[in-house]
């Protein structure tokens, strides 16, 4: 059984949280502006470059240091979120939820696009090739946090994506109250977080994926 260091697994792991994480971000950018919101376009947040969408505490710190204490087995972050006007968007109520599901949307995709990877590093033999074992540990690594960022995001607690989908299906009225929640979102993730209850909801969908995925791509 291979055995990494921590610098080592940090240099597995960095890559693929960055991209999965900015280009989530920059998915919501692209949507928004594809619906009539400028806003994050005229930022300059309709990009592909990281930089544009990292935050220093929850794109690298707090990453780091979950993946640390759980031993990588479990790892989450955040970017600096894109400003959307939902007043310019020209349905807002549809287009809230397009622009929200982009962000898990773009992570399924990269998820997928990990898989082809993981498999073209076994087609150039990892066990013979360092460059093969990278790619593989980092394709590996890739799936993973893509996933839980996806299912992740989707969880209908404020501010997540998932309670935008929600908040665009209910009544107005109901949807205002839903809102309120929003100020104690955070403190409701890490009660998850620490009582367990965020990885027995987010194992089951983990599992499927993974073994959906295996499936697809023959792995």
């Amino acid at each position: 059984m291979l055995t990494l260091t921590i610098i080592q697994k940090v240099a597995v792991w960095a890559l693929p949280l960055v991209l999965g994480i900015t280009l989530h971000e920059a998915a919501h950018a692209f949507v928004a502006n594809r619906c009539g919101d400028t806003t994050a376009k005229m930022l300059g947040r309709l990009s592909l470059n990281p930089i544009r969408h990292v935050d220093l505490v929850g794109t690298i710190l707090v990453p780091i240091f979950i993946a640390v204490i759980t031993q990588f087995h479990f790892v989450f972050g955040w970017a600096k979120p894109v400003p959307i006007n939902w007043q310019q968007l020209r349905s807002p109520r549809r287009d809230m939820a397009l622009v929200a599901f982009a962000g898990p949307g773009i992570n399924f995709l990269m998820a997928l696009g990990w898989a082809g990877c993981f498999k073209l590093a076994l087609m150039m033999g990892p066990d013979t090739s360092s460059t093969a074992l990278y790619l593989l540990l980092t394709s590996q690594a890739g799936i993973l946090i893509n996933l839980v960022l996806a299912y992740l995001n989707l969880l209908p607690v404020p501010p997540l994506d998932g309670s935008r989908i929600v908040s665009s299906l209910l009544p107005p009225r109901q949807s205002m109250m839903y809102s309120k929640i929003e100020p104690y979102g955070f403190f409701i993730l890490l009660g998850l977080l620490f009582t367990g209850m965020l990885s027995w909801l987010l194992q089951p969908l983990l599992v499927v994926s993974v073994q959906g995925i295996q499936t697809i791509f023959n792995l």
